[in-house]
């Protein structure tokens, strides 16, 4: 069976760098305050948001290369925009090394995420990518709660 690939390896990546740079670029937009304390309907605060993408992008990505099933955890001592923004930083690298260990034969193996998510490793990622996309969709409604343009979201450079 001939396959027609879509996307390259390489060009997965730079998609979700993108949505990652456009997710830097909205907690940035936040005020200190209401980045921690603002929230609509009950739902989380983006602060509180952000530090669950933060503790699945890269460990997720961690427990795929080293085949391991840690559970996440979003409780990251993380108390100011500065801390989040310094620790969205220093997760960027990271995940380019480790996402660039996955052997592209390997993406249709299957792994369980965090012992929860039994799916092929392609399907994991995509969901870091999705849950991030629909996290920040929340963080948009907030942004503009509060009167806040929020960034254009197809500029993902």
């Amino acid at each position: 069976m001939k396959t027609t690939v879509i996307l390259t390896k390489e060009e997965f990546l730079e998609h979700w760098l993108g949505h990652r740079a456009l997710t830097r670029r909205t907690i940035e937009k936040f005020p200190e305050k209401e980045l921690f304390e603002f929230s609509i309907g009950g739902m989380r605060t983006f602060a509180d948001l952000v530090k669950e993408l933060l503790s699945i992008a890269e460990p997720g990505l961690r427990g795929i290369v080293e085949r391991a099933d840690k559970p996440y955890d979003h409780k990251l001592n993380l108390n100011t925009k500065a801390e989040l923004l310094a620790q969205w930083d220093a997760d960027t690298p990271k995940i380019r090394e480790l996402y660039n260990q996955i052997p592209e034969e390997d993406f249709h193996e299957t792994h369980n995420l965090f012992g929860e998510y039994n799916f092929p490793i392609y399907s994991n990622l995509l969901y870091f990518v999705d849950n991030e996309i629909h996290h920040r969709g929340q963080g948009f409604v907030y942004l503009r709660a509060l009167g806040i343009e929020p960034p254009f979201f197809w500029e993902r450079q």
